[in-house]
């Protein structure tokens, strides 16, 4: 696997609180942030505090998934496809702000695959906006 760019996707309801603790506690540099995802320089990779969407307030809190691993890659397609040949389950997504291929290791961790040029863009425009 050729990684661009690896990161770590916190799911929070408390959005704004864990938005101000890596900001403003930890003192975590921003890449980019949307209403809804705020995206910090974290060592080598980044660590991005995304709402979390999809509770929807019956889950327990183990049921809940609150973390995803983040590869970015030059084509999510090829790669997603590369697992569904080897019997990996694949939610493929093709969105507005880019492509992600979400899957589970064996113990239940989600992954994802994110195309790294829409991600590298949305630095650029963070650096742009600050």
């Amino acid at each position: 696997m050729d990684f661009k760019r690896t990161g770590i996707i916190l799911y929070t309801i408390e959005y704004k609180k864990c938005v101000d603790f890596y900001e403003n506690i930890l003192e975590l540099n921003k890449m980019f942030e949307t209403e809804n995802l705020t995206c910090f320089e974290f060592g080598n990779s980044y660590l991005m505090v995304e709402l979390d969407d999809e509770y929807n307030g019956t889950q327990t809190e183990s049921e809940r998934i609150k973390t995803c691993l983040r590869m970015n890659v030059s084509n999510v397609k090829i790669l997603a496809n590369k697992l569904i040949e080897k019997n990996i389950e694949v939610d493929y997504q093709e969105h507005t702000w880019g492509t992600i291929a979400k899957f589970f290791d064996p113990d239940g961790n989600l992954c994802a695959f994110k195309d790294n040029e829409t991600f590298e863009k949305q630095i650029a425009d963070g650096i742009k906006a600050n």
